[in-house]
């Protein structure tokens, strides 16, 4: 078996964050997978919160999804809490596609009744609260809560043992106020933010279980994979990911070339 992970940082931002993700998912894949780790290239790969930054990266993240199909992987996910593409990708690949928020939202769902997201920074707020909603899970949602860091202050973490101290105690104080609030399920709402809690091996506070966002989403992609082997089908072609058909798409083809929507007829 054959994953894409397509990570949402910057290959020059990368750093320390992407050899611990790749050691991350190496220790949990079964016997037979092998994951691809790719990192942004072709844009800055710096800003999914903010509407602008995000539209650059999903261009990119659609055209790997693309190569993914046509170089026989099995599923392709996108690790990032923003779900960015997740979508566009279902409706252009026929592959199972998986996003790291909406995969973490319904295991929450199946651990506990309710669960609480813990974000970087109160700029988040606005986008995982639409996620929240596009998935039809409002009504779980106990609260979010914010740390005080971001992208680039995350990645000193990596290097600076007394700054992931420091990262780590935000994040179980955020942690105690939503399980005030009634959160069953803590889901850390960033992959960097992720690979550090990694380190300490923390999957549980106070009997809540702490979701590990790169964990779920490479086990569900296996489990997508071995799904769609099984049955010929896993993701939906009806209506929100149907492509286009007949001389609708031969039009849209003559346009942005035949490699748009691969195996669509």
């Amino acid at each position: 078996m054959k994953i894409w992970y397509q990570s949402l940082t910057g290959q020059a931002e990368g750093g320390s964050y992407l050899a611990v993700l790749e050691k991350t998912i190496g220790a949990v894949i079964d016997p037979g997978t092998t994951v691809h780790v790719r990192a942004i290239t072709q844009s800055a790969g710096i800003g999914q919160h903010y509407r602008f930054l995000e539209y650059q990266d999903t261009r990119e993240i659609i055209h790997n999804a693309i190569e993914a199909e046509r170089g026989g992987y099995d599923a392709f996910l996108i690790g990032n809490i923003s779900d960015a593409g997740l979508r566009e990708v279902r409706e252009m690949v026929n592959l199972p596609v998986l996003g790291m928020c909406e995969t973490c939202l319904h295991l929450a769902c199946l651990m506990g009744a309710s669960f609480g997201l813990v974000a970087i920074s109160e700029r988040w707020f606005p986008k995982l609260t639409e996620n929240v909603a596009r998935y039809g899970l409002d009504r779980r949602l106990a609260g979010i809560e914010a740390m005080r860091t971001s992208p680039v202050d995350l990645k000193k973490g990596f290097v600076d043992s007394g700054h992931r101290q420091d990262l780590i105690a935000q994040f179980t104080n955020a942690a105690r106020k939503l399980l005030a609030r009634g959160a069953e399920v803590i889901i850390p709402a960033g992959g960097e933010l992720v690979a550090l809690l990694t380190q300490t091996g923390a999957h549980e506070i106070e009997r809540a279980p702490i979701l590990n966002g790169i964990v779920e989403l490479t086990k569900m992609g296996e489990m997508a994979a071995k799904l769609k082997a099984l049955t010929g089908r896993f993701t939906s072609k009806r209506l929100h990911y149907a492509p286009p058909s007949g001389d609708y798409l031969e039009r849209v083809r003559s346009f942005y070339g035949p490699e748009i929507y691969p195996g669509a007829e």
